[in-house]
């Protein structure tokens, strides 16, 4: 897939552009995808001291020296990115140049217009082929104001414009018209260039002191802007709510010097800087769609652009309280045993709580009489950072026998539960957990299929040690009738000897420890290849 070139523009400085441009990549590298940050801001480059304590190495070259290399006779650019050292995800940053004594004069001995005549728009154009490649999104900051630069930063090279204004007339007047102007060039470019996407972005907005005029403002901000969502804003949303969405507050805090929030608030509360740089990096990630989600739920909408790229270390977390280990260690080893990765959050252990990433793409809660405070705030949790409107991520409930679902939380009463009952254990609940998040196709449909799935669980579940030798003679029998079994096809007699070898696994520990035969692992492993081949024709 093509990667997608963004310009960040402001008419007026002192906007936060380059600040905005900065954490927004930071953002969307987190959530997986792969971004370049350009400064073609040349006279007054800042991004590489955003992202100073993150370079490996200074810059040696940058967007000056592609000139250079057109000059030079060079077919494609010389590679000049410098990669950043994230804690996640990949940002690299081609620098304006090389900061050094001769700067200054060799942006003042570019002559733009000049290199446009001699053919530097085809260079560009590999430029942007090579960029686009490499890079899911390319970010470019570009100089403020009409000039030259600011023609190939907002006509010729983007897909999307983010312009960011101030509660000024001048500012917010400046950048809708110098889109308009930039779609009437782009009309005249040999290129293929669609119309913009323009989103725009109310910036250093002080609404907590004098709270009236703020609110004043930002309506009279959104009147003015109201064009540039015209050709993609979805007609159930206003373009006052759209622009509050992706309005950045002034917090004097982070005015101070060149940071970057999102680094220290990995998990913003509506109040911080983070919320609204993250609504912004979601719109952008999402390719401006889906807007009529960011009215009804932003939370959605962000955790939406969130795991559109994401992997997950596990594909199930399993919430368990302390009243019911033995339950939870039968669930969770039955899951494992059909092939799932799996681990366990006690209740009450505050460490999940202290990460900002979720280590698995499912939750599931053990609840034994009613769901304690802690499993509450990880469910929470939870829902805040994966709720989107596909249901990609799922909330599951187990319900013991002593627990009442009615009495369940509201925010938990309405989704789908399993009780564990005298007639549905564990490993049950867990065959029917597979299938959900493995898309399999029901066991009422397929009964061949689900009783293989199980006795191949149940093989996986045979344990390297047991505490009698006899145990062991019962074990190597189950399986070789099993095999035999498998060949006539009798699948009532698989499953009666897949119940067989559950209680069979059940170690007992008396201080004894023998291990298996030397000839059963190898016998085990080729009957779960065969049934591993018969399971995977039966979804042909």
């Amino acid at each position: 897939m093509t990667g997608t070139v963004v310009t960040f523009y402001s008419y007026k400085g002192g906007v936060g552009r380059s600040f905005t441009l900065a954490n927004v990549a930071v953002l969307l590298a987190r959530w997986g995808y792969r971004v370049l940050t350009i400064d073609w801001d040349l006279e007054a480059p800042g991004l590489h001291h955003y992202f100073r304590p993150l370079l490996p190495k200074t810059p040696k070259g940058g967007v000056v020296d592609l000139a250079s290399d057109f000059l030079a006779g060079a077919k494609r650019p010389t590679r000049h990115a410098v990669r950043l050292d994230l804690p996640e995800g990949e940002v690299s940053l081609l620098a304006a140049g090389r900061q050094d004594a001769g700067y200054a004069g060799r942006v003042q001995d570019i002559d733009w217009g000049d290199l446009y005549q001699r053919g530097f728009a085809d260079f560009l154009e590999v430029c942007r082929a090579e960029w686009t490649d490499d890079y899911d999104f390319v970010l470019i900051d570009s100089r403020t104001g009409i000039s030259d630069i600011g023609g190939i930063c907002t006509a010729h090279l983007p897909d999307r414009l983010v312009v960011l204004f101030t509660a000024n007339d001048q500012s917010v007047h400046g950048v809708v018209e110098t889109a308009q102007l930039a779609n009437l060039a782009r009309d005249r470019m040999p290129y293929d260039r669609p119309p913009h996407l323009v989103l725009p972005v109310l910036s250093r907005l002080d609404n907590r002191v004098e709270y009236e005029r703020a609110e004043a403002w930002q309506q009279r901000c959104a009147e003015i802007a109201a064009p540039l969502f015209r050709n993609w804003l979805a007609k159930s949303v206003t373009q006052d709510l759209m622009l509050r969405h992706t309005t950045v507050p002034y917090v004097s805090y982070w005015s101070f010097g060149e940071q970057l929030p999102v680094l220290d608030e990995p998990v913003p509360s509506a109040d911080q800087i983070s919320f609204a740089l993250e609504t912004v990096a979601a719109v952008i990630a999402q390719q401006f769609d889906r807007t009529t989600l960011l009215a009804d739920n932003r939370d959605a909408y962000v955790a939406a652009a969130r795991t559109q790229r994401r992997s997950y270390r596990l594909d199930l977390l399993v919430s368990i309280p302390r009243s019911q280990p033995k339950a939870a260690d039968e669930l969770i080893a039955k899951l494992k045993a059909l092939g799932l990765e799996v681990d366990r959050s006690v209740s009450s252990d505050p460490e999940f709580l202290e990460h900002s990433s979720d280590p698995a793409k499912h939750l599931c809660l053990i609840v034994d009489r009613e769901v304690s405070r802690w499993q509450a705030t990880e469910a929470e949790r939870f829902l805040r950072h994966a709720l989107d409107a596909d249901g990609d991520r799922q909330l599951f409930c187990v319900l013991t026998g002593r627990t009442d679902p009615e009495k369940l939380p509201a925010f938990l009463r309405n989704l789908r539960y399993f009780q564990l009952e005298a007639d549905q254990r564990p490993s049950q609940v867990a065959r029917q957990l597979h299938e959900i998040i493995t898309e399999a196709t029901p066991s009422h449909t397929d009964p061949d299929r689900t009783a293989l799935q199980d006795v191949a669980a149940a093989l996986r579940m045979v344990p390297d040690a047991v505490a009698h030798a006899g145990r062991w003679a019962l074990i190597e029998q189950t399986v070789v009738d099993m095999a035999a079994a498998l060949d006539d096809g009798d699948t009532a007699l698989l499953k009666d000897l897949t119940v067989d070898l559950e209680q069979l696994n059940q170690v007992r520990a008396n201080g004894n420890r023998i291990t298996a035969p030397d000839d059963l692992r190898p016998r085990i492993r080729n009957l779960l290849d065969r049934i591993d081949r018969r399971t995977k024709n039966s979804t042909k």
